[in-house]
């Protein structure tokens, strides 16, 4: 066999392997033993809090897991001398995991066609600032060791998910723009918005947005049980970790002690950090073992904790976020949810900053829900990436179907007619001259806006 080793990421690995290197000494580890059979959840929860991959020994590792290995690099081999391209130095392959889990019931459209983000952003800015207030009433409530304000929370998510079967793009904004007196808890907020905006996709029935609203804005309440070494330290070791664990029982705990809480809500919030392959906490639940809003919830949990990393200036690029979740299909995250989830926000959603393939610099203010590539976009450089004195909307469909129509009568060729593409979106730290939330607001707020959407970029 060629292949002895196999590179294997942390949230794939499974008992019976047998580990053989670390993608970091061992020495910076606590690890004694260089070369060990995994036996149980509690190694792999380890391995993942010090590695991001590990090299796995195909022939040493034992049970079904180590058939599936020899199996999956056998043909991988055969395929390889078949192509008479040997495997280059250094590669390795994903393992898939092997999960028993029936697909998700989808069903796409099952909501009206959002209505446009100008017309709820009112109602929205609104509703977001009552939830705010209305979490942080929760922490000031837990900390004097008083009843939580649950009827209004539910009250408040309810009035969100309407806002949200309105117009996706309006509370989207609210949870991409981040705001400078930020509170802690603004990642729940954030993580709430995006897991209504989910399940909006995939047509779940109205109570059952709520149920995952309320539960997800919830989820995190125990972490104030927690010592602040431990749960503000960048790196916890294992023991730290544990310690940091706890916080799914507090929260669970402090929510069962509250007759108006719905029982599914604190089933999610028990089950949010469960993992697909069974690598997560608190049960090691996998695959259909964990309900599907509560899957849903670890994946948005998992977005906005990548695109808003703890103190952190400035957030992280979605499409970088978006390519570590994909990355984690199959294997935390179930890769049909993944998927789904990642549809559902598109690949820029509004607030990102984006480069067209003209040159110039802008910031997507609101989707074309059938047409994702082509959203809405608010200009604010010239192509030589100068700030334009005032921003200019720029309406990507349109502008495309106008192009489209002259080469269909024959009048321009294709490259003639110069489509506009997004080329990448942007690290919002390269360009902190270009307001986002000023941008919102000229969009979403004023109301002296040009009554026209530009047809055309400036210079064109």
């Amino acid at each position: 066999m060629a292949i002895q080793q196999a590179k294997v990421f942390v949230e794939d690995l499974q008992r019976g392997m047998f580990v053989s290197r670390l993608d970091r000494p061992w020495t910076r580890t606590p690890f004694a033993l260089q070369g060990f059979y995994i036996r149980d959840l509690e190694e792999i929860r380890q391995l993942q809090k010090y590695c991001r991959y590990v090299y796995v020994d195909v022939v040493k590792s034992v049970g079904d897991v180590g058939v599936k290995l020899r199996k999956i690099t056998r043909a991988a081999d055969e395929q390889s001398s078949s192509q008479q391209t040997p495997p280059a130095k250094g590669s390795y392959r994903r393992i898939p995991v092997a999960v028993d889990c029936k697909p998700v019931q989808i069903r796409h459209n099952s909501y009206a066609v959002p209505e446009p983000a100008r017309r709820e952003a009112h109602k929205a800015r609104q509703l977001h600032d009552r939830i705010i207030r209305g979490m942080h009433e929760v922490m000031v409530q837990l900390q004097a060791d008083r009843p939580l304000p649950t009827a209004q929370i539910s009250q408040n998510v309810c009035q969100m998910v309407d806002s949200v079967l309105r117009s996706p793009d309006a509370f989207s904004w609210l949870a991409r723009v981040r705001e400078k007196d930020e509170h802690t808890y603004s990642h729940s907020v954030r993580a709430s918005v995006w897991a209504v905006v989910f399940g909006r996709h995939i047509g779940l029935r109205r109570h059952e947005l709520v149920q995952l609203g309320v539960a997800t804005l919830l989820k995190d309440v125990g972490k104030l049980c927690l010592p602040d070494e431990v749960l503000k330290a960048e790196r916890r070791d294992p023991r730290a970790e544990l310690e940091y664990r706890k916080f799914v029982g507090y929260s669970v705990k402090l929510l069962s002690t509250d007759p108006n809480i719905d029982r599914q809500v604190i089933n999610i919030v028990q089950c949010h950090k469960e993992q697909y392959d069974g690598s997560g906490y608190p049960r090691g639940l996998r695959g259909g073992q964990i309900p599907v809003l509560a899957r849903m919830c670890g994946i948005v949990t998992f977005y906005d904790e990548a695109t808003n990393p703890r103190g952190a200036e400035f957030p992280v690029p979605p499409s970088k976020a978006v390519a570590q979740l994909y990355e984690l299909r199959d294997g935390a995250f179930q890769e049909q949810l993944v998927v789904e989830f990642i549809q559902s926000i598109g690949l820029y959603p509004t607030g990102t900053q984006v480069e067209l393939s003209s040159g110039e610099l802008a910031v997507v203010v609101e989707q074309s829900h059938q047409r994702r590539l082509k959203p809405k976009v608010m200009l604010v450089t010239d192509r030589e990436k100068k700030l334009l004195e005032k921003p200019r909307l720029f309406d990507m469909a349109v502008d495309d179907d106008r192009k489209m129509a002259l080469v269909n009568k024959g009048r321009k060729s294709l490259p003639e007619a110069g489509l506009i593409t997004i080329t990448q979106d942007l690290d919002p730290s390269q360009f902190p001259q270009i307001n986002v939330a000023k941008v919102r607001d000229q969009y979403l707020f004023e109301q002296r806006l040009p009554a026209f959407i530009a047809r055309f970029l400036p210079g064109r």
